[in-house]
């Protein structure tokens, strides 16, 4: 009797809390709705946070709790958007798939530099050092911080300028925001002319440090039948809302700060990098 009370007793305490926590487990149970594992599936898996959300779990749950679009993921583009709408029950609205792109020209080739810099191959460093070794003061430091950044090796640098492979990019803004310059921007896939300078500089400036960089001359905006171009701080901006490829613009540009990209990639009869 001296061991088979206790044993009884342990026993009764363990059924209790079992019983226990099988009544917790029923009352509190936190219900998971089946359409986020499935969402989660057909995701990319890249983690990457371009939708807004922490990763893609994170997304899976803001699409079926009605928080993000089902087209908010534009690594998957428009396939993973109808897969997610089809499971949402809910119609995809039209998807523009978005590329990144270098609003600088500026190669080692075409843009002078001010000093040599051999320091930490780092952009965010040598801007930090008057600026960066290029004349130009909005241009490319060639480092490979955004190459770096990229989880897709969509992004290589030649001749001092950083170049996106679009075929590999998948439009996640990672690059964008490693940029110390801000001059890598999302565009529309099927925006095919873009001005490829920062600049805010005078066209006199510009000339002496770049020989691809736009000085603001307004040519470009002056034969836009679609009125996509403006002049911003001495600047040509494409409207990419505006823009139907008519490529009039690249026609009239002096110094070919225009550039022509045929389904997101550069056209190379057309570049020089």
């Amino acid at each position: 009797m001296q061991i088979l009370l206790p044993v009884l007793i342990i026993g009764g305490l363990g059924l209790i809390f079992g019983f226990g926590l099988a009544y917790a487990s029923k009352k509190f149970e936190v219900k998971v709705d089946e359409r986020v594992s499935r969402v989660r599936e057909i995701l990319p898996g890249a983690n990457c946070a371009a939708c807004g959300q922490t990763g893609c779990d994170a997304f899976a749950e803001a699409v079926v709790a009605g928080g993000a679009e089902v087209n908010g993921c534009p690594v998957g583009g428009a396939e993973v958007a109808e897969k997610v709408a089809k499971i949402m029950g809910k119609s995809s609205k039209k998807f523009e798939a978005r590329v990144a792109r270098v609003m600088c020209g500026g190669s080692s080739k075409k843009c002078r530099s001010k000093y040599s810099y051999s320091g930490i191959e780092d952009c965010a460093a040598a801007a930090n050092l008057f600026g960066g070794p290029s004349a130009c003061a909005y241009g490319c430091i060639g480092m490979g911080n955004c190459a770096r950044a990229c989880p897709f090796g969509a992004i290589v640098i030649e001749d001092g300028l950083a170049k996106v492979i679009a075929t590999k990019c998948t439009g996640c803004t990672k690059c964008v925001a490693a940029c110390p310059k801000k001059i890598i921007e999302m565009v529309p896939i099927s925006n095919e002319y873009t001005v490829r300078c920062s600049s805010f500089d005078s066209g006199k400036v510009v000339r002496q440090n770049c020989d691809v960089g736009c000085i603001g001359c307004g040519r470009c905006v002056k034969v836009c039948p679609h009125n996509a171009i403006k002049m911003e701080n001495n600047l040509a901006k494409i409207d990419p809302a505006l823009c139907q490829n008519c490529g009039e613009c690249a026609k009239v540009c002096p110094t070919k700060a225009i550039e022509l990209f045929l389904c997101g990639v550069q056209n190379k009869e057309s570049v020089a990098v």
